[in-house]
């Protein structure tokens, strides 16, 4: 039983799950909240002294199943997801709810077991399973409006998981192979249908144009701190996937560069400082899918850099806009504003993590963020590297800016509120501090990446180059407040890709169900007034008083049986010639 059992315990996995099962044996308070700590904790530990290579080999049906790949690039996801479930235990520290805790757990479990997936059925599993456990994070805020958020959510997710089993169906078929790894061929042109939906399936997960609107619609749904989790998962498992099978991809390239512009419009005009950040955070996976579509070792190193720090800036953000929201009850902007006064160290840590989103000079983001650029200027790519530090200067507005300035600054909204609890204040400072000794130490980060790093971000030149921007972008945001150019902070729905399943979609098949019923109605009267004529004439011919009532002679009635005599013999005739 050991024996069988042993394959399963190779991945990290069993740890949140054992976790999961023994909370609900615990009272409620302390205890709990210590065991989602211990066990991300016992997960790092796990990854930072895995050996290298394939564990927890198995068969099952036939088919290979490999629970745990070892490599630096599984390792770096697997730290930096083990590291954020333990910031996002010190944040939740407070809550006593038993379905966030566990959905949190299970949550962080499958999104590591899908890192160290081996081969593409497990990875489905733990695919469907970071779906499951995800959407109770969004549900526990136990609202109605919660709840339908939910489920969209879920749907889009489980359709991915749906396209995905589909798609490694159909490519097990063509190749007879499960086996998770390099899916590109001599490229796009080569993949047959299966990686085709194997691609679309990471492509909804990541948020990739027109499927993204998932994460703007769930993410500001969620409880407090289930968004900071959230934030974590899902979408850097998907880069993490698509960095694994579809490295040197040139349509990433474009996508991703529509990925970093297309986000700053609505960022710069929503009201919702979580669906700002929302759409911020679509906007940094934008650069990671460049990386991956570059394909390069300074690419590939480029993507699982940024997406280390941004899972650690991103989350710093979440927790201090969360912050705000559990003392004030409101995270729109037009409600907010001069909240320095009561809550100085929620501000400072938001403004950590705001210039680590906006790549200052000594923190974490610009010592990812410029990989990715050099990358992609080294690879001829000059209208893409001009997007990406368009799209740098938009970051530093609607993140870099918008987001402290109109929460703890800009107008007075009144609100005088207590600073955030001490748990959520030493979750953020570990965060701040994380994204701080990376921007000053970045050998540290960089030891850990896929492929030997021999590059040097402190750079005059680069140093310079960011600076200029920097500046660029603050007076360019400076000159619209002045003017009055920038959006006002006011309490508006913006219209989004969503609006096509949310409201047309329901108005279209509304409108189809209408036409259908008119149809079908207009075809029934006009079957009954057949079906009425038809009586009537018959009534007439065979009725009292009708046609075939009355007598005929017989010699016509002699007649026509020789006529239909002469029909017959005619076509006998004709069939036997």
């Amino acid at each position: 039983m050991t024996e069988l059992l042993a394959p399963y315990f190779a991945s990290p996995v069993y740890l949140f799950v054992l976790g999961a099962l023994i909370l609900p044996l615990l009272p409620k308070g302390e205890l709990r909240a210590l065991v989602t700590l211990i066990v991300p904790i016992l997960s790092g530990y796990l990854i930072w002294n895995a050996a290298p290579g394939l564990h927890g080999i198995t068969t099952l049906g036939g088919l290979e199943i490999t629970m745990m790949r070892v490599d630096k690039l599984s390792t770096i996801f697997g730290l930096i997801f083990s590291l954020a479930a333990f910031l996002s235990g010190i944040y939740a520290w407070h809550v006593r709810d038993s379905v966030q805790q566990i959905a949190t757990l299970l949550y962080a479990g499958t999104a590591i077991g899908a890192v160290f997936a081996g081969d593409l059925l497990s990875l489905f599993v733990y695919w469907e399973g970071t779906a499951l456990a995800s959407v109770f994070l969004i549900w526990a805020r136990r609202t109605t409006g919660a709840y339908a958020t939910g489920m969209r959510y879920l749907l889009i997710q489980i359709g991915s998981g749906v396209i995905l089993i589909a798609g490694i169906a159909l490519h097990y078929r063509a190749s007879g192979s499960i086996a998770f790894d390099r899916l590109t061929g001599t490229g796009p042109e080569s993949w047959d249908l299966g990686v085709w939906l194997i691609f679309m399936a990471f492509g909804v997960k990541c948020a990739f144009p027109l499927m993204h609107n998932w994460l703007q619609d769930s993410y500001p749904a969620a409880t407090v701190t289930g968004t900071v989790t959230l934030s974590a998962f899902t979408t850097k498992m998907a880069v993490y996937c698509l960095a694994r099978a579809f490295p040197g991809t040139e349509m990433l390239i474009y996508i991703g560069a529509v990925m970093t512009l297309f986000p700053i419009f609505f960022a710069e005009i929503e009201n919702d400082l979580r669906r700002v950040l929302a759409y911020s955070l679509n906007n940094q996976l934008g650069f990671m899918v460049v990386g991956v579509g570059v394909g390069t070792e300074l690419a590939l190193n480029g993507t699982a850099a940024h997406a280390f720090c941004h899972i650690l800036y991103k989350s710093l953000l979440f927790m201090s806009v969360g912050a705000v929201l559990f003392r004030t009850g409101t995270s729109k902007a037009s409600e907010l504003g001069g909240l320095y006064r009561t809550m100085p160290w929620t501000m400072v840590f938001c403004i950590v993590g705001a210039s680590s989103i906006s790549a200052f000079p000594l923190f974490s983001g610009f010592v990812s963020k410029s990989l990715i650029l050099d990358a992609a200027a080294e690879n001829q790519y000059p209208v893409v590297w001009a997007v990406l530090v368009f799209a740098s200067a938009g970051v530093l507005s609607h993140s870099g800016i918008k987001i402290p300035y109109f929460a703890f600054f800009s107008h007075d909204s009144g609100k005088r509120p207590k600073e955030a609890p001490t748990h959520m204040l030493i979750a953020m400072g570990l965060t701040a501090f994380a994204c701080i000794f990376i921007g000053v130490f970045p050998s540290s980060l960089y030891a850990l990446l896929p492929y030997d790093v021999n590059y040097v971000p402190y750079t005059a030149g680069h140093i310079l180059a960011q600076l200029q921007l920097l500046v660029f972008a603050l007076l360019a945001f400076a000159l619209l407040m002045r003017y009055g150019f920038f959006p006002a902070e006011t309490r508006t729905i913006n219209l989004d890709v969503d609006w096509t399943y949310r409201k047309l979609a329901p108005a279209f098949l509304g409108l189809v169900v209408a036409v259908v019923r008119t149809v079908w109605g207009e075809l029934a009267r006009g079957a009954l007034i057949s079906v009425q004529a038809g009586q009537t004439a018959l009534e007439r011919l065979y009725g009292p008083g009708g046609r075939l009532e009355q007598v005929q002679r017989t010699g016509a009635m002699v007649l026509w049986v020789a006529i239909l005599l002469g029909a017959a013999l005619a076509i006998n005739l004709i069939t036997v010639s």
